[in-house]
């Protein structure tokens, strides 16, 4: 068997901030998850996404320290239309979440913006733009 990708996990610094950026985006994150030190969620296409506090990952490996600079990968989320795109990053830099690139149509053919959830890794939204 090869190994397939079931997990995406990444460290937090402030849990119930980065759990409301994930609920705002429709991840269902249990009720009280803010609380633990690891939270993690199945999506509906089987990938399972993973939250640790820095304190949570340094208890395993006391040596640990965040990347810095530019996110090194993005999650992507698709959204119904370029409307939504819209939308959803309207909504989040209004509740005060960091906007890296306002919504555009992209050469590629897609309505595309991307932000930076509260430990600034890169949320991608996407949608096909319309054929002419």
């Amino acid at each position: 068997m090869t190994p397939r990708l079931d997990l995406i996990g990444m460290a937090v610094t402030d849990m119930a901030r980065t759990l409301d950026f994930y609920r705002r985006l429709g991840v269902a994150v249990p009720p009280g998850a803010e609380r633990e030190p690891h939270v993690e969620v199945t999506l509906d296409n089987g990938v399972r996404l993973a939250w640790d506090t820095v304190e949570t990952i340094r208890s395993f490996d006391p040596g640990w320290t965040p990347a810095t600079g530019s996110p090194r990968v993005n999650l992507a989320f698709r959204c119904a239309d370029p409307a939504e795109v819209d939308r959803w990053y309207t909504e989040l830099t209004g509740a005060g979440f960091h906007g890296h690139l306002a919504p555009w149509n992209a050469f590629w053919g897609q309505r595309y913006a991307v932000l930076h959830d509260p430990d600034g890794n890169g949320v991608d939204l996407f949608a096909p733009l319309a054929a002419d």
